[in-house]
């Protein structure tokens, strides 16, 4: 199975997504021809086919796309084709609702949406497995087929499950980790508010409670069950589809949801990530896009940098083509000349080998048939077929990027633990998420690249040592193993930044009775004295931090040094904590650690970025708005950097070194002009030594 390039083709390759089952038979064959004229060769199937392929239990009819297959195998286009799971047919749900999810309050969910089954009912299970093990005996030789999906955007929508199926399976899940009742009560706290078990058949996943609140502690392992549900569903299509591949073909799934550990997922079902790219969910009529800092559509560089993290050579599996809608939701406008390639570019720049634009054709019927395709209703070309023959042209250009790696400035450390804790834990969420939102836009106002590491994935300090700084902004769950590989990173030179109530928590989600920050209290040499939510009826709290004045987020914590060699780089300056330690510095080994006591905005993560000399990553080559994403990617015969325009005017750069546009071929030097949502890629070639 392949793990890298792809698609077969020269550089990075375009593929559709297409639904011949929406579209008459006599139109397949010049839509295949028209799709070859804008660049593409590939095309994405059957993720919702179910009913086509199984008319009825048990009766299996492949005629329908083996006449699409060999249509396309006449014209020379490629396929990936999927397992058709994420919406059984009607037949199944009516004869078998066993199979289907419910609310929370048992009531099941039916047919007139998508994504309404649940992943552990054994009947869909095995239902499942035969369609999956009959088409890939089918379509797995067929010489069009280069690679499958399985299934479709796994929880999406939902990624809650309530079904007595679910009951049942957690109650397995919890029998092999905790073994007996008694460990069970005791990691969740059951003698808290009299909810003890004294039987497995009294353990169900959360159901209706006053005022919708259930045990923290249960909620938890209820995440990690869910996880654990996709990866195993996942992994029943995996092994029998793995039984039937041709050589080469390659095995994914598409997009990124809650409640999965997608590292995980990719180990131990597919050959690389695929991901869902809709940057102009950012511009739908609900969202507030004229805000002051918004970032808009280029925070999905952020999502594109999450799944950088699992899969550093990815697919975009469904990339944003036109208007956004369904007849109940996700209003927004048409994406504006040139913002289409400018999204395909920072996929590009963040790591995808190929593009797969969503979707051909606008549906005329069904609740997407106001999210637009490359083709409109009237099937006529139009700027959005000529945006995208144009990216094909340009793309061709990038060949000496294609082996290249992107480079970092920093790391935002992460764990699945604390992402599920935040769903049970509003003191967790409240801080984290706006922490980790101001981090990455502090780095990309700045000019600061990052990567995401998952730690609970990562076994050797060496993986880290790429990285010179790394900050792990609440790490309010956190185990003697985590705090272990830290020190090895920081005694080998590195900067380590921890904030606000790290290692407040084990890893069942009980508060340790130690002093913050616990199991990193010996890395820090520091601890919290008190703490407090900066209220709304207090004025923001500022600091002073290493010679400036910033902002010391919605938490504070009052720290205590405890080592002389410590410094104290920040106190605060308001609250009746004012002149009390805010940020400790303390030097473990041949590196650092900063201890914070707040959470992280823009400005005071710009100014840790100063203080780590963080904020210079690219001032050798070039400087540049803050408009702009910047993003660098190297190989051994050069240095590639990508201006992309986010913005609605013309943006300069200003170039160190002369250098070479790729995407026009052309020499550049001093000043650079980009246009409007325009991508550069500047190729600093190395110099080879005699």
């Amino acid at each position: 199975m392949r793990k890298l390039n792809l698609i077969d083709s020269p550089g990075i390759d375009l593929a559709v997504c297409y639904y011949p089952e929406h579209w008459p038979r006599t139109m397949w064959q010049e839509d295949l021809q028209r799709m070859k004229k804008l660049g593409i060769r590939t095309v994405r199937v059957a993720e919702f086919a179910w009913q086509i392929f199984e008319p009825e239990e048990g009766v299996y009819d492949f005629s329908f796309f083996d006449a699409f297959l060999e249509l396309a195998r006449e014209e020379e286009m490629q396929v990936i084709f999927s397992t058709p799971t994420a919406i059984p047919p009607v037949w199944m749900s009516e004869a078998y609702p066993e199979i289907l999810n419910s609310r929370k309050d048992g009531v099941l969910y039916r047919h007139g949406m998508r994504r309404h089954y649940n992943y552990n009912s054994p009947l869909l299970r095995k239902k499942a497995a035969a369609i999956v093990r009959e088409l890939a005996r089918h379509y797995a030789p067929h010489p069009a087929v280069i690679g499958w999906q399985i299934d479709n955007e796994f929880n999406c929508e939902l990624d809650e499950f309530y079904s007595e199926s679910d009951t049942l399976a957690f109650r397995d899940f919890l029998q092999e980790k905790y073994k007996s009742l008694d460990a069970l009560n005791k990691a969740w706290g059951t003698v808290f508010w009299n909810q003890t078990y004294t039987d497995w058949e009294e353990v169900y996943v959360p159901r209706t409670a006053i005022k919708d609140t259930t045990n923290p502690h249960q909620l938890l392992d209820y995440k990690r069950f869910i996880s654990a549900s996709v990866v195993s569903y996942c992994k029943l299509q995996s092994d029998i589809l793995k039984e039937y591949l041709k050589e080469g073909d390659f095995i994914t799934t598409n997009g990124m949801f809650k409640s999965i550990d997608y590292h995980e997922l990719n180990a131990e079902c597919l050959d690389f990530l695929s991901y869902d790219l809709y940057p102009n969910f950012a511009f739908a009529l609900g969202e507030e896009p004229l805000k002051p800092g918004a970032l808009n559509d280029r925070h999905w560089s952020k999502n594109l940098t999450e799944v950088r993290a699992v899969s550093p050579a990815f697919g975009i599996m469904e990339m944003q083509s036109g208007a956004n809608g369904w007849s109940k939701d996700y209003l927004a406008p048409a994406p504006k000349p040139g913002q289409i390639s400018l999204w395909a570019f920072a996929a590009v720049l963040h790591g995808a080998c190929f593009i797969s634009f969503f979707r051909w054709r606008t549906a005329l019927f069904g609740t997407e048939m106001y999210w637009h395709g490359i083709l409109d209703y009237d099937n006529a070309d139009n700027r959005k077929c000529e945006e995208i023959k144009d990216f094909a042209q340009k793309i061709q250009h990038l060949e000496a990027v294609k082996d290249s790696a992107y480079k970092a400035a920093f790391a935002l450390i992460k764990d699945y633990d604390n992402d599920y804790d935040q769903d049970a834990d509003d003191w967790h969420r409240t801080i984290a998420r706006s922490s980790e939102e101001a981090i990455f836009a502090a780095s990309a106002s700045e000019h600061v690249p990052m990567d995401i590491v998952r730690i609970d994935h990562t076994e050797d300090a060496r993986e880290l040592e790429a990285y010179p700084l790394l900050i792990y902004p609440h790490p309010v769950i956190a185990d003697p193993k985590t705090a272990d590989l830290l020190a090895d990173y920081v005694k080998k030179g590195g900067s380590l930044l921890i904030g606000a109530r790290s290692g407040q928590k084990d890893k069942n989600g009980h508060c340790v009775m130690q002093k913050m920050p616990a199991v990193f209290r010996e890395l820090s040499q520091s601890e919290v004295e008190e703490f407090t939510f900066v209220g709304p009826a207090d004025k923001s709290v500022k600091m002073s931090f290493a010679g400036e004045t910033t902002d010391s987020g919605c938490f504070n914590e009052v720290l205590r040094p405890l080592s002389e060699r410590s410094e104290i780089t920040g106190r605060y300056l308001d609250n009746y904590y004012k002149g009390e330690p805010a940020a400790i510095v303390t030097p473990f080994g041949k590196g650092r650690v900063m201890h914070f006591g707040g959470s992280f905005t823009r400005d005071n993560t710009k100014a840790f970025f100063r203080y780590f000399g963080a904020e210079k990553f690219f001032s050798e080559w070039l400087e540049a708005g803050a408009a702009l994403e910047l993003g660098m990617r190297e190989n051994e015969e050069g240095t590639y950097i990508f201006a992309l325009n986010y913005s609605a005017g013309e943006e300069t750069i200003v170039l160190h070194k002369k250098c070479r546009e790729l995407l026009s071929g052309k020499e550049a030097a001093g000043e650079f002009v980009l246009p409007p949502y325009g991508t550069a890629v500047f190729a600093f070639e190395r110099t080879k030594a005699c």
